[in-house]
């Protein structure tokens, strides 16, 4: 029996087994049980196409005939012979990828599946599961925006002491996106509010300090924020024809984009005013700056630094950091030498490809959760600082500019998404090999 998540993605698997007998005990308890682990793959982050392969293999081998329809906000499951099909809407919520859950739910559908446990018995360990304290502490959350922040602003060749401002600004982030996420009434401003807040603080030191690099930290303090993943995620979601899903998604990553450059267009201007106002004020601040440049080896402590930090802001589990490290440093190397020989589309596309293609295989062969892997290992490849760029040259009424580097956006994140189906492909093909 394969685990929940290791069906490649675009793949799919047989439902034909005959539909329940109506009032059977079992029959029920499955089809609850179904119901509730659609829920909780949507909630903790699963998409449309790898959630439908995993709830169809999973009803499927528990005899249930079953049809799956999934958006960002609602899943649909037709459970039945189609003319007595009964269907079920269960509305649902947006979720960040939660790697621990997902590997959690795995290990109790296996479970249930290979009849270790029966259906009611994993329904409650469900349950149970969703009343379980965090993995990491808050402090130690803060820390890995910090850290990121910090990871991010050494990718982008900045001076040693921006990476002093870009943690700053990460903990300004961290500590107003942990805030907010407390209320529904306040998490839609998180973007618009932390642009604004931390583009303020970049550009009145910049102003200060006169280092010129505002953008740059302000791109690294709000790199958590960025819906890169979102909108990789969603060109992959229409690339494997879930057009519901894929165009909700898109939608979504293009509002949030609008939001932060709406946030920094804000906080640029008022920023530079403080920083004039301050640089007048005490003009002995500017000695303070610093100058002198990142190392050569800073890339490398980046590059151990920057999935450890998302290990801990993605919720992975402690015992795969260092299978993320490896995913991370594979996608990263690939794209970046690959880039640089090839161009960097094709570099993109090479680099989707090593940890698509990897965590598949690591999926089947130890029976671990793909995106495990998958998801750190995309997430340092996304364009994000290509992204950011396009909407404030937007905002700022440069529209051919702004207009190129969205289309430049677009073929990054195609490339991207062709990398992961082609790396699910190759590792289909290597599994009819071996059987």
């Amino acid at each position: 029996m394969l685990p929940v998540d290791a069906i490649p993605d675009g793949g799919s698997a047989s439902a034909g087994v005959p539909a329940e007998m109506p009032g059977d005990r079992q029959s029920l308890a499955a089809r609850r049980f179904v119901l509730q682990l659609a829920r909780a793959l949507h909630q903790h982050g699963t998409p449309a196409h790898r959630l439908e392969a995993a709830l169809t293999s999973a009803a499927g081998q528990l005899g249930l005939q079953a049809e799956f329809f999934s958006t960002p906000t609602s899943i649909m499951v037709g459970i039945g012979e189609l003319e007595q099909q009964r269907v079920h809407l269960l509305r649902v919520e947006p979720g960040e990828p939660n790697l621990g859950q997902l590997t959690r739910l795995a290990d109790i559908t296996r479970r249930v599946v290979e009849r270790d446990i029966g259906p009611a018995e994993g329904l409650a360990l469900i349950d149970a599961m969703d009343r379980e304290p965090p993995t990491y502490a808050r402090w130690l959350v803060i820390v890995a925006f910090m850290l990121s922040s910090a990871a991010v602003a050494s990718f982008l060749k900045v001076r040693t002491g921006d990476v002093a401002v870009a943690s700053l600004l990460g903990l300004v982030t961290a500590v107003i996106s942990l805030t907010t996420a407390r209320w529904a009434t306040t998490r839609p401003i998180t973007e618009p509010l932390a642009a604004f807040v931390v583009t303020t603080i970049a550009f009145a030191l910049d102003g200060v300090l006169r280092t010129t690099s505002g953008y740059a930290t302000s791109l690294a303090g709000l790199v958590i924020l960025l819906p890169g993943l979102t909108f990789t995620v969603a060109l992959t979601e229409l690339s494997t024809r879930h057009l519901s899903s894929g165009t909700a998604r898109l939608s979504g990553a293009v509002v949030v984009f609008l939001g932060l450059g709406f946030g920094l267009a804000l906080g640029a201007k008022s920023g530079a005013a403080l920083g004039d106002t301050l640089r007048e004020t005490w003009p002995m601040l500017a000695q303070f700056s610093s100058r002198d440049v990142l190392p050569a080896w800073s890339e490398w402590v980046a590059l151990l630094v920057a999935p450890l930090a998302f290990t801990v802001l993605l919720n992975g589990p402690p015992r795969d950091a260092p299978l993320i490290v490896v995913a991370c440093a594979a996608a990263y190397l690939t794209s970046k030498f690959a880039g640089a020989a090839v161009g960097e589309e094709l570099g993109a596309f090479l680099g989707a490809l090593v940890v698509s293609a990897g965590s598949n295989v690591l999926a089947v062969v130890k029976r671990r959760v793909a995106m495990v892997t998958q998801v750190p290992g995309l997430l340092i490849l996304v364009p994000v600082s290509i992204c950011f760029r396009s909407v404030t040259s937007l905002l700022g009424q440069e529209v051919e500019t702004g207009i190129a580097t969205a289309f430049r956006v677009a073929i990054v994140g195609i490339s991207l998404a062709a990398g992961l189906l082609a790396g699910n492909v190759v590792t289909r093909a290597a599994n009819r090999v071996r059987r």
